[in-house]
């Protein structure tokens, strides 16, 4: 089937347009690059990295939405607030995009986050992607007031008025007259579904503008053949010849020896790997209709500023951000 471009375009979007295309795969670095280890010197030096894989390539910067520290889940993230952090990195960076892995939608109230997102959106230059789910730590939801088992239904909810307020006609009664300001700079802000979010999969065909989803196995064929076959079965719901972009993850730890065979550690959360077997991976992902790979290096052993390297020289190359748009010069 040939595939065409959507009805709503993004190509003009620099975000977007850095990351995906049809047919096309590229990467991205997860963030933190080192993880939080009881005091926040681990976070020292994340900026420095994060700018050396915009030189390098890398299509986009990602970042997690994690309020609470859980001691049941452990992983808190980059530790700092998304939007916070991603401002930061605005401000450091030139041409790579800024993404979410994922905004909590139903534990914020929508005037809130569609403000946050226009406003990084353009200080940005319309660099900002946004991964956006229904939440999996429970413990978050009582500490918010919130029902845990309504998330599916406010998640829904959420993404609707979120692009109410930031549509160009204005949020109408939903701001009792009032409107929202900036509006994104491309007029929207692209929203990739992370996995199911409580939604049917005709549901996350319908709305979502990308679909982040779980990587599968990655040691072995098996997992990126079941994930084609699932990215496949989606991509079915859409309208005919319409593209939507596919993003996945994985957290690797790099070796020095390129052909290190892909090892599966902590339960085959983490990837140990070398280059070779790296390349293998991605190439299997971009036979199976992903077009984003967002690598995650914080439970590595090696340093990450060195890890980044070696990803920039042997890898990148392979699959490089695309050109796009330049991102808009900020205004302010």
């Amino acid at each position: 089937m040939t595939t065409t471009t959507p009805a709503h375009s993004w190509t003009e979007h620099p975000g977007y347009g850095r990351m995906f295309a049809p047919g096309e795969l590229t990467l991205g670095l997860f963030l933190p690059v080192r993880p939080y280890a009881g005091d926040m010197t681990a976070m020292r030096g994340h900026t420095a990295v994060v700018q050396q894989a915009d030189r390098a390539g890398f299509a986009a910067a990602w970042v997690r939405d994690v309020p609470l520290a859980d001691p049941a889940f452990g992983d808190v993230g980059q530790v700092y607030d998304p939007w916070t952090a991603l401002t930061w990195l605005a401000a450091h960076t030139s041409r790579i995009a800024l993404a979410t892995g994922s905004v909590v939608f139903p534990l914020r109230h929508p005037i809130d986050l569609a403000k946050q997102a226009a406003s990084l959106d353009h200080l940005s230059g319309g660099r900002l992607v946004l991964g956006v789910a229904s939440g999996d730590r429970p413990t978050e939801f009582p500490a918010y007031g919130i029902d845990h088992g309504t998330r599916g239904a406010r998640y829904r909810e959420t993404v609707d008025a979120f692009r109410d307020l930031l549509g160009p006609d204005g949020p109408k009664e939903r701001a009792h007259g009032a409107d929202l300001l900036p509006k994104p700079v491309h007029g929207r802000i692209p929203l990739l579904v992370t996995g199911s979010s409580q939604q049917s999969p005709d549901w996350i065909a319908k709305n979502a503008d990308g679909w982040l989803v779980y990587p599968m196995t990655t040691a072995t064929e098996e997992g990126p053949r079941a994930l084609g076959h699932k990215i496949a079965t989606w991509r079915n719901l859409l309208p005919e010849g319409e593209f939507r972009p596919v993003a996945t993850n994985e957290w690797i730890d790099l070796v020095e020896d390129p052909g290190h065979p892909p090892t599966p550690l902590r339960g085959g959360f983490v990837l140990r790997t070398g280059t070779a077997g790296l390349l293998e991976l991605l190439g299997r992902w971009k036979e199976a209709g992903v077009n984003h790979g967002a690598l995650g290096v914080q439970h590595g052993r090696r340093p990450a500023a060195e890890v980044v390297a070696q990803l920039g020289e042997e890898v990148v190359p392979h699959f490089p951000a695309l050109a796009g748009p330049a991102p808009l010069a900020p205004s302010w």
